[in-house]
């Protein structure tokens, strides 16, 4: 949260399964959508929080296989674990407020006495949490006795039931809208409490998202019942919340627009990106609109068409330089040529780019420096190199767009043992 010295522009709170991430669409094409409009729009003056129910280590495991973007807060386990950045810091404090009436060795010698308790894998099992299978029909019983039984021993513990199967135990403190209201407490002791907060679910553990004061809600619009129900039993005439039309992240998207919490078109639905119309620079527009170009480009989706070469070439500055992620340096213009040979190289194959924490800092009256990562996703293999691009407004109007100057590369991790030759800018 330093990132920010100042209060937040628009703080999303989301859910990662069935509401960011949307396991039925192969193509990823939702998510990808949110993440073009996230980081053409928002990345630099807003914030961006994952809560799910999910571990660490299922957590990890899933950012592996989706093309997300990194969150500048992860809410894990239900609430019960909140961390800060690309390195996932803990927050202590949270830590030591659970504590409070919880103890994890009776909770786990109560427990043991119900057979129809299935545990859930190690990795679910957390300092504060411990999580079951239960079947749907017997979920309600087995929560009331429990709760019971957990109070008679001195514990103060809240049971969530959600999917349809997961029982999750944790202190009365935790949970996922007890940890929002945390992390906006703490903001709003350190003067940055966002100006807009909208919260994201499709289940269950989502529902205390909704009961926070001043926070807008989407529930997506493949909402499980459970949460549905919640809904009409609790916040049915809540202006506040809604139940998008819309599946997953492209729910999130209509949310934005419906509460006019600011733009929501993602560039990815724009069809020509040249014709976009800005009324002022925008370096993170211009690196995001730049990649689907580049995008569109190899899948063949845009003809081929010397008219997008002359103006690839345009907005690249003819001294300017390219290092490769290997070291080697090339002129921008021939990485222009080399790129115009590879139309459609991709057509017909899983082939995706999408650019992750943009950030660009202004270096001089005319200039910018945009850090950002930058991933291909081509059919199973995923590459990332960490890219700096200086960008430039001389001698330009808003309408030409910025140029290109330099690009640096280098590979995130283990990437160099990748093929080469096929990475471009």
């Amino acid at each position: 949260m330093d990132r920010l010295t100042s209060a937040a522009r628009l703080m999303i709170v989301s859910d990662l399964d069935h509401t960011m991430v949307d396991h039925h669409d192969s193509e990823n094409l939702s998510l990808l959508r949110f993440n073009a409009l996230w980081e053409a729009n928002y990345r630099d003056n807003s914030l961006l929080v994952f809560s799910t129910g999910r571990s660490p280590t299922l957590y990890k495991e899933l950012r592996k296989e989706k093309p997300m973007l990194t969150p500048d807060i992860t809410i894990m386990s239900v609430g019960t674990e909140i961390t800060y950045g690309n390195a996932m810091v803990p927050d202590d404090g949270w830590e030591t407020f659970l504590n409070n009436k919880w103890d994890r060795k009776i909770v786990t010698e109560e427990t043991s006495k119900f057979p129809e308790l299935s545990l859930q894998s190690e990795t679910e099992q957390r300092p504060h949490k411990v999580s079951f299978y239960v079947q749907k029909e017997k979920a309600q019983d087995i929560m009331k006795t429990l709760s019971k039984r957990l109070k008679e021993r001195g514990l103060d513990v809240k049971i969530i039931y959600s999917g349809g199967m997961d029982l999750d135990i944790l202190p009365q403190g935790a949970g996922k809208g007890q940890a929002l209201a945390y992390l906006l407490k703490k903001l709003k002791s350190e003067g940055k409490l966002p100006s807009n907060t909208l919260a994201c679910g499709d289940s269950g553990n989502d529902a205390e998202l909704f009961s926070i004061p001043d926070v807008y809600g989407v529930m997506v619009a493949n909402a499980q019942e459970e949460l549905l129900q919640w809904h009409a039993a609790n916040a049915k005439n809540n202006p506040k919340v809604i139940h998008a039309s819309e599946r997953c992240a492209a729910g999130i998207i209509q949310a934005i627009g419906h509460f006019n919490l600011g733009p929501s078109t993602s560039p990815r639905d724009v069809t020509d990106l040249s014709d976009c119309k800005m009324d002022n620079f925008v370096p993170a527009y211009e690196v995001v609109k730049f990649y689907l170009f580049f995008e569109k480009w190899r899948r063949g989706e845009i003809e081929h068409s010397e008219h997008y070469l002359s103006n690839l070439k345009a907005v690249c500055r003819p001294s300017g330089t390219f290092v490769h992620p290997s070291g080697v340096e090339k002129s921008l213009q021939e990485c222009v040529t080399t790129f115009g040979t590879c139309h459609a190289d991709k057509h017909g194959k899983q082939y995706r780019v999408w650019v992750d924490q943009v950030l660009p800092s202004q270096v001089g009256s005319d200039s910018w420096l945009v850090s950002f990562k930058k991933w291909e996703l081509s059919g199973e293999n995923r590459r990332c190199c960490i890219t700096t691009v200086l960008l430039s407004s001389k001698n330009k109007t808003v309408a030409d767009g910025l140029t290109w100057t330099h690009v640096h590369q280098t590979w995130l991790h283990d990437d160099a043992s990748s093929d080469s030759a096929s990475w471009f800018f």
